[in-house]
C-alpha cells in the first residue's frame, strides 16, 4: 500500500511539473467526469473580404482645335475668302456674311470702299 501512495505522489508532482511548462508537448494528469459537450459549434474567426481596388478607364480625349484670333471658325456654307473680294447672292440681293446661304451660287465683286 505504501508503494501505491508513493507511486500516485511522485505522478501527481510530475504531471504538476509537467503541466507547469508553457511548452510542453503532452499532459500527465488525472481526468474526473466525461467530455464537455458544446450545443453549438464554435463559430471560426471571420474572415474580413476585401475588395480588390476600382478599374479606372481614361478615354483618349478628343483632338483640340485651334482657331487663331481674329479668324473666325470657317463656315461650310460660306464661299472662299480671298483678300479684297466681296461675294455678292442675286436670289437675297445682299452680301456675304450678311447672307450666309445662296442657293444659287455667289458672285464674287471686287471690293470698294465706301465714298464719303
Amino acid at each position: 500500500m505504501n508503494r501505491l501512495k508513493a507511486f500516485v505522489a511522485l505522478s501527481l508532482i510530475a504531471s504538476a511539473g509537467v503541466a507547469a511548462n508553457a511548452y510542453a508537448w503532452g499532459h500527465v494528469g488525472v481526468w474526473v467526469g466525461g467530455p464537455v459537450y458544446y450545443p453549438y459549434p464554435v463559430a471560426p474567426a471571420p474572415y474580413y473580404y476585401y475588395p480588390p481596388p476600382p478599374v479606372v478607364v481614361q478615354q483618349p480625349a478628343a483632338p483640340t482645335q485651334y482657331v487663331e484670333q481674329g479668324q473666325p471658325a470657317a463656315d461650310p456654307g460660306a464661299p472662299p475668302q480671298q483678300p479684297g473680294t466681296w461675294y455678292y447672292c442675286d436670289s437675297a440681293k445682299a452680301y456675304y456674311p450678311y447672307v450666309k446661304q445662296c442657293g444659287e451660287g455667289w458672285h464674287p465683286v471686287p471690293a470698294t470702299p465706301p465714298s464719303n
